[in-house]
């Protein structure tokens, strides 16, 4: 007698297309439909196919039906930061306009450097996704050469450009920054200093300094004033170490234009520590109307993008050329609002 027990042999069957068929009451034909698009079947026919996958535990093999398409339904999604508020609405945003259409969204993060984001381009890639969407419209060579092979759409973000990959959903950072000294020279101010973290792969930065320093010019004929933290993190420290700067190599400004509203608010909180008087000593301004803008104290002058706008047209425009419709308008300009408050 053999003294090794056999092992027993458990047979499955799988839960199949047909099964959640016969659940639902409608045809193979009509689940595969609603569960690859759910918009294109009546909103009780979906329910009623969304309730047998779950009575039946059916999972769709998504391998084969890709492959049968020649669709992978995901689309990928390339920002600088995972953790900025801002990207997250408009990631956010623009799941919601794509997911009710049975695409998945893949998120990968730059840090802000561009070899990362050419890294990122073409592993994503690699997966075969339906459409992908970066953040910016400054790229490495090799990205560009890998989006222009790569046949699928593509929609650039939080930018602006003459020359967009493909689609484009953004505003020009430069004018809403020149926005900002616009609105503090028309309070009187004449000595506005610019504090940034430029950091190497952050163009929309670099934009915004620009901006600052093309309206100063034109708008009070003096040099611009520039302060930046090389390779320094967007954290209320960085802002602070910013202020310090500012002060030491401008002690007469009348104006702190700061590149994000962490900076500002980091600023903000020191002079207070410090007893320095805002805006009575020196205007402060930020920029992205974060939550954080409109509860300090004084609260804070900035500007406010609409990230969540941003998001929704960028999936609007991708779903559509990703689903062979025409784009009447490939490029939309979102633009911008100063907002003042007590700061300024």
């Amino acid at each position: 007698m053999d003294p090794t027990p056999r092992r027993t042999r458990r047979r499955t069957s799988s839960v199949t297309l047909d099964d959640v068929a016969r659940a639902a009451g409608v045809s193979p034909q009509t689940v595969s439909r609603a569960l690859r698009d759910p918009e294109s079947v009546a909103e009780e026919t979906y329910e009623r196919v969304e309730k047998a996958v779950a009575a039946t535990g059916y999972v769709p093999n998504l391998a084969a039906s890709n492959l049968a398409s020649n669709r992978s339904r995901a689309v990928a999604a390339i920002i600088p930061l995972i953790n900025a508020s801002v990207f997250a609405q408009t990631v956010h945003a623009f799941s919601e306009a794509l997911t009710p259409h049975g695409y998945q969204i893949f998120v990968g993060s730059t840090e802000y450097h561009p070899e990362q984001e050419e890294r990122l381009v073409r592993s994503f890639l690699g997966r075969r996704p339906d459409g992908l969407l970066v953040v910016g419209t400054e790229h490495t060579a090799g990205t560009r050469s890998l989006l222009a092979a790569a046949a699928v759409p593509v929609v650039e973000t939080w930018g602006w450009t003459e020359r967009p990959v493909d689609l484009l959903v953004g505003f020009s950072n430069a004018a809403a920054t020149a926005a900002l000294v616009r609105h503090l020279v028309e309070r009187g101010r004449r000595r506005p200093v610019f504090a940034g973290a430029l950091q190497s792969g952050d163009f929309r930065a670099a934009e915004r300094r620009d901006g600052f320093a093309a309206a100063v010019r034109e708008m009070l004929g003096t040099e611009p004033r520039i302060c930046a933290a090389e390779d320094r993190p967007v954290s209320m420290a960085t802002g602070v170490e910013l202020l310090d700067q500012a002060l030491s190599r401008y002690p007469d400004a009348d104006a702190l234009v700061f590149a994000s509203d962490v900076f500002a608010a980091g600023a903000l909180l020191a002079c207070t520590r410090r007893g320095i008087p805002v805006p009575e000593r020196f205007a402060i301004t930020g920029f992205g109307d974060f939550e954080i803008a409109s509860h300090v104290v004084p609260s804070l002058t900035t500007v406010a993008v609409p990230a969540e706008e941003i998001g929704t047209l960028a999936g609007s425009l991708l779903l559509d050329r990703m689903q062979r419709r025409p784009v009447a308008e490939p490029v939309r300009d979102v633009g911008f609002r100063v907002v003042p408050r007590e700061s300024s």
